[in-house]
């Protein structure tokens, strides 16, 4: 209820925000992605491929705004701004040169839900994914599906996903819309045997948002051989599945997963890199005053496919305790006990110190989940303090054991 209540808040704000930057978003063509897990590298590959076809394009992901080749961060952990700083983007957007221009635009389920993208007229809408995540605010799963569906209703286009499991609950509130399906295994319009393409993105969860960009930029009347070439030349954005190079023969990566299905199909592709008798090594952990049902799947999926479980800090803002007791908990259930292939050290810089050079032998895979592209770590609830995964890789790697 109290939530309601500040959304009429938040409503007001919006409506104000499009009156003061005059409605910018009508003089765009306005692509919106959302879902659990995929948004921000579907929403770079989307705007990488619209770059590649020449287009004057700019977007607003999770890693940071790119407006007319300005480059903006965001606030900590934020993926879709605040209404006014969204219409301010927009509205900066329309000031290109070129009589048409396209903005990609990551939508949370928390900026449908407070308003932030109202008003803004979406030429596409797409939907990667969902799963279960942010039930601590939507409460259930319908009403987190339901509030993602809201994009797909107002956006021209509607593109889902016709393999995940929201496709069933999707389909009839989308049956008077345009839609166009994109999967793998169940009959779609865009699938990998109607589209040739090649590219360096690994995992079948990479190969799902390749087929979304593909079906967002064929609806765009982007030509295919520019599709094909954006697909080719993309490189994962920041904290996305980001080897780091050394000289100890790891394969380290980064990757933002912290949900339980991303958590697992980054592992699903890690395991399927590994070669001989090379070990997949995982440190997992998850977010104080969030989603805790997730804590022992995260758990029970790490311990099950990955080799070796370091548990360690996520955010846990002053809740660690609570939270690496329910991680070891689903790493117990997915063994039937917790055995020496399990650790616990909740200093993030000491546990990937650990797994680099106590824990790893060469060959293996060390997969650091959780935090990706982030700049900051909340351990006590109350200060951000300065972090980002791939620089304490790099320092872990410059200290002697």
């Amino acid at each position: 209820m109290w939530q309601k209540t500040k959304n009429i808040y938040h409503l007001s704000v919006a409506i104000l925000a499009n009156i003061y930057f005059r409605f910018p978003g009508r003089k765009l063509k306005i692509i919106g992605v959302t879902g659990t897990d995929g948004k921000t590298t579907t929403v770079n590959l989307i705007y990488h491929i619209l770059k590649t076809a020449g287009k004057s394009a700019s977007m607003v992901s999770t890693v940071g705004a790119n407006i007319n080749g300005q480059v903006s961060p965001l606030k900590f952990h934020v993926t879709t701004p605040h209404s006014l700083e969204v219409q301010r983007f927009l509205s900066e957007a329309t000031k290109s040169e070129e009589k048409e221009n396209y903005v990609v635009l990551e939508v949370s389920s928390h900026s449908i839900d407070q308003f932030r993208i109202w008003g803004i007229p979406f030429e596409v809408g797409v939907i990667t994914n969902v799963t279960n995540e942010h039930l601590d605010y939507h409460k259930t799963y319908d009403n987190y599906l339901y509030t993602k569906a809201r994009l797909l209703k107002h956006a021209r286009t509607a593109i889902v996903n016709r393999d995940d499991r929201s496709y069933e609950k999707l389909h009839p509130i989308l049956m008077h819309k345009y839609v166009i399906t994109y999967g793998i295994y169940n009959d779609a319009d865009i699938t990998q045997k109607k589209y040739n393409y090649s590219s360096s993105l690994i995992g079948e969860f990479n190969t799902y948002n390749i087929l979304a960009a593909i079906a967002a930029c064929k609806t765009l009347g982007i030509d295919e051989k520019d599709i094909q070439k954006g697909i080719e030349t993309f490189q994962t954005p920041a904290g996305r599945m980001n080897q780091i190079p050394n000289k100890k023969g790891l394969t380290i990566v980064i990757d933002y997963a912290h949900t339980p299905n991303g958590l697992e199909q980054a592992l699903k592709a890690l395991k399927g890199e590994k070669k001989d008798t090379a070990r997949v090594i995982a440190l997992i952990g998850a977010e104080g005053a969030r989603d805790p049902g997730k804590r022992e799947k995260l758990g029970e999926i790490a311990s099950r496919l990955a080799d070796i479980v370091i548990i360690t800090g996520v955010d846990p803002r002053g809740d660690a305790q609570e939270i690496n007791k329910a991680i070891l908990k689903g790493s117990e259930k997915s063994k039937g006990k917790l055995d020496r292939s399990v650790f616990v050290e909740p200093d993030r810089q000491k546990a990937i110190y650990m797994a680099i050079h106590t824990v790893a032998k060469k060959g293996d895979i060390i997969g650091l989940f959780g935090k990706g592209h982030e700049r900051s770590m909340n351990y006590d609830g109350e200060h951000e303090i300065v972090w980002n995964d791939e620089e304490a890789v790099r320092e872990s790697l410059e200290k002697k054991v």
